[in-house]
């Protein structure tokens, strides 16, 4: 057994995401705990050098998780032939520059989504990997949820019979900034000029979900909304927020199912999770959120009856069962990490790629068409 060097330039890990859940929860402990497992029992230990405009977060990163390099230089970062792998986590509308500077360098690439704020860029993106023969790939973190997981196995057993329709709820109240609790969202989330917004944030990962799990999406209405005007920012300034921070979308998929997301960094939360998915179908119905699945037969449906008159006697909430927790979970984005890794090392299956990353941007392009245009809007085959 033998131990592969990866050498990875890191983009992006000093903001939330890239930090948490790419370089502690992933890389770094992928290096704890010896390198990513291949077939043939080598394993692949990563090398990452932290790269990023402000060096005193990037030292104290790279010192506190025993990383040997970091530098604010990215094009030298580039130029040394002994990093084979770019990843970015930065900011959306830098992305698509950054990833097509990756290959013309010769790397191979992965990214967190959206890969472009336009489909044009995206689409571009797309054809110059796929030109290039490096191989990629773009982060769909929601598919490992424990929670979709065990709604995957749902389908996969046949335990809902005839998918009718797909209910979700996303979203929790982001707190303006002007009294008690400061916001918990970057004020860039809520700027058009610096590419905020919810729909180009979260159509794209409702895009591989409905896909991947109930069938691709062929048709949309979306209604967006900007509810809260006005936002302070990490200074302490007030500003003009002109982003969406809410969007109300229906999707028409293959096969007849009606899926209907709502959105809503303007919503209060009094559901299962931060996140919830319901699924109907003919022999069942489930609610998965982001770690949980409940589940209710057609044989243990309640039979209620509509009455105004009187308090409701059923207690719905328990007449759900849970899936049972037949299986430990590791987190979603190092089991993605892991994925990539073993295609890049020995060629394993892998079909996040940026023609996937582009379905995203299209669908999110598309729901804010919709919107200006008030009116439901066909899902072509993207040509790549």
């Amino acid at each position: 057994m033998a131990t592969r060097r990866l050498g990875l330039i890191m983009h992006g890990v000093t903001g939330r995401m890239g930090y948490n859940q790419h370089l502690v929860r992933s890389i770094a402990a992928i290096r704890a705990d010896g390198g990513v497992a291949l077939s043939n029992g080598d394993r692949v230990m990563p090398d990452p050098i932290l790269v990023g405009r402000h060096a005193e977060k990037l030292e104290s990163l790279a010192k506190a998780h025993g990383i040997a390099r970091w530098s604010t230089d990215l094009d030298a970062a580039l130029a040394d032939p002994e990093d084979e792998l770019f990843f970015d986590a930065a900011t959306t509308q830098m992305r698509a520059e950054l990833l097509g500077r990756a290959l013309d360098a010769g790397k191979h690439v992965y990214c967190e989504k959206p890969v472009a704020d336009t489909l044009h860029d995206a689409l571009a993106l797309a054809r110059k990997a796929k030109a290039s023969g490096r191989k990629h790939g773009v982060v769909q973190d929601k598919l490992f949820l424990p929670g979709l997981r065990k709604l995957k196995l749902l389908i996969d057993s046949g335990y809902f019979g005839r998918i009718l329709s797909v209910r979700g709820e996303f979203g929790y109240w982001v707190f303006e900034g002007d009294w008690g609790w400061p916001a918990q969202r970057p004020s860039w989330n809520y700027r058009q000029a610096d590419g905020g917004g919810i729909i180009l944030d979260m159509l794209c990962h409702w895009r591989y979900v409905l896909d991947n799990l109930f069938g691709p999406v062929r048709a949309l209405t979306c209604l967006g909304a900007t509810h809260i005007p006005e936002r302070i920012d990490e200074a302490g300034h007030a500003y003009r927020a002109d982003a969406d921070d809410a969007a109300y979308a229906t999707f028409e998929l293959e096969g007849g199912i009606v899926a209907h997301i709502n959105s809503s960094w303007c919503v209060r939360v009094r559901r299962d999770d931060l996140v919830t998915f319901q699924v109907d179908g003919t022999h069942g119905s489930a609610v998965a959120g982001l770690t949980s699945c409940l589940t209710q037969h057609r044989v243990n449906t309640p039979k209620p009856v509509w009455n105004p008159d009187i308090p409701q006697t059923i207690d719905f909430y328990e007449t759900w069962e849970p899936v049972p927790e037949n299986e430990a979970y590791d987190n979603g984005f190092r089991q993605q990490w892991e994925m990539f890794v073993r295609h890049l090392a020995e060629d394993a299956p892998w079909s996040y790629d940026l023609v996937e990353g582009a379905k995203g941007v299209q669908l999110a392009e598309l729901g804010l068409k919709s919107w200006a245009e008030r009116r439901w809007l066909d899902v072509p085959e993207l040509a790549v």
